[in-house]
């Protein structure tokens, strides 16, 4: 018998128990490494901006646990990061099973134009199916919802009605309620969220850029809209779905919010966002807002107000604007900035345009069908071709807006403005 060293005996010993136990050893391996990238992740929001509001994907320590072992799909765009790192590449890197990704409008990248219908396909990065819901099939379908667990959502909203974001969010919702699915909801800021402004939908006039009966400025993130949607049961069939909220930290209704990433490609900058309520309403016009130009949301003209001094030209530009409205065509008009720029629902500026071209004998021509859908009614329109002031029109929101204060009062999970 060959004598063997106490080395080679225990170098044997532990050869064996390797080989009788990959599996588990693989196991271990992979929950360390997992809870290291978790641990790093946490750690990564000290890079968050000075305000230290943090966001609910942020929040790993909140959700990763409810996601492991479960079939997971996210709606998500070029918003849904944690960090400089998508979220997407986050839950891969953490061994959570994405079964798919779901684009809204613009695409899972941000890169298409408004109204430009988004198609299928897969993403180049990760080989994970990507299902448009933007053009024909915006609420998932059933069948697109069955090998799935939990859905999530976690998009940038801006807090205006008709930012179809959260019309996705409504049908995603509907769709998970249909099939007993899960659908977390990883809260952001609404950096409009101090104002609750406009309007309240009159339900004739439900379309995709304006589901609920809520003002075009509605005050609420989407974790709250959420559950008002849930809550008054606005679901199609009155349903409510298994909703989880993973809610943000150190931010309230009076903050300002300073997006890291643009929402859109039309939404560059914070004066852009702060304008969009107002000057989004001129889409429903043949005015000019700026598309085409690099400073979409700031500017409006016309090339026939040759009396404005302040001019520009809208070209096509990829990626934010491939046909403009006057493209190639000089605008006279105004230019918006932190001095004259408007906060929360200004029309002012729209009654001031209008009569411009009622000077011109081209009032008829200022409207366009889609004027009514914007504004959620057919009262406003008429209201300004009456001649009323911006005063007596606000005054005639009055009544709807104070009934929705209240409502919005019971889903508010942020400290409030008041």
């Amino acid at each position: 018998m060959i004598p063997v060293s106490k080395k080679s005996f225990h170098k044997r010993k532990i050869t064996t128990f390797i080989t009788k136990n990959k599996k588990t050893i693989l196991r271990v391996l992979l929950f360390i490494l997992s809870f290291a990238i978790t641990l790093i992740s946490c750690n990564a929001q000290s890079t968050l901006p000075s305000t230290n509001i943090t966001p609910g994907a942020y929040q790993l320590e909140k959700y990763i646990s409810l996601l492991k072992g479960k079939r997971v799909g996210l709606v998500v765009n070029q918003t849904s990061v944690i960090n400089n790192t998508h979220l997407v590449d986050t839950l891969l890197s953490l061994q959570i099973d994405i079964k798919k990704v779901f684009a809204p409008e613009h695409g899972f990248r941000g890169k298409a134009d408004a109204g430009e219908k988004v198609k299928d396909g897969v993403d180049t990065k990760t080989n994970l199916p990507i299902i448009s819901l933007y053009g024909k099939n915006r609420k998932p379908t059933i069948e697109q919802f069955s090998d799935l667990d939990i859905i999530i959502f976690d998009i940038q909203d801006v807090g205006t009605r008709f930012y179809t974001f959260i019309s996705t969010m409504h049908y995603v919702m509907e769709t998970a309620s249909e099939t007993d699915k899960k659908v977390f909801i990883f809260d952001r800021p609404n950096p409009n969220g101090m104002y609750v402004e406009g309007p309240v939908l009159d339900m004739d006039y439900k379309s995709f850029v304006g589901m609920h009966p809520i003002p075009i400025l509605h005050g609420l993130t989407v974790g709250e809209l959420a559950e008002m949607i849930n809550g008054e049961k606005w679901l199609d069939g009155k349903r409510k779905c298994d909703l989880t909220i993973i809610p943000m930290e150190n931010w309230d209704h009076s903050k300002s919010y300073s997006l890291p990433i643009k929402s859109s490609p039309n939404l560059p900058n914070d004066l852009s966002i702060q304008l969009y309520p107002s000057l989004c309403m001129f889409e429903g016009t043949n005015i000019s807002l700026g598309r085409g130009t690099l400073l979409p949301f700031q500017q409006i003209g016309h090339p026939s107000f040759t009396n404005f001094t302040y001019s520009f030209t809208p070209e096509s530009i990829d990626g934010m604007a491939k046909y403009p409205k006057y493209e190639d065509e000089v605008c006279y008009g105004i230019k918006f900035d932190i001095d004259n720029g408007v906060h929360g629902f200004d029309i002012s500026y729209l009654i001031q345009f209008y009569n411009t071209f009622k000077k011109l004998n081209k009032d008829d021509d200022f409207f366009i069908k889609y004027f009514n859908t914007l504004a959620g009614n057919s009262t406003l329109k008429s209201q300004i071709i009456a001649g009323k002031t911006e005063t007596e029109i606000k005054a005639t929101w009055e009544k709807d807006l104070n009934k929705y204060k209240v409502l919005r009062k019971k889903y508010l999970r942020y400290p409030d403005f008041e």
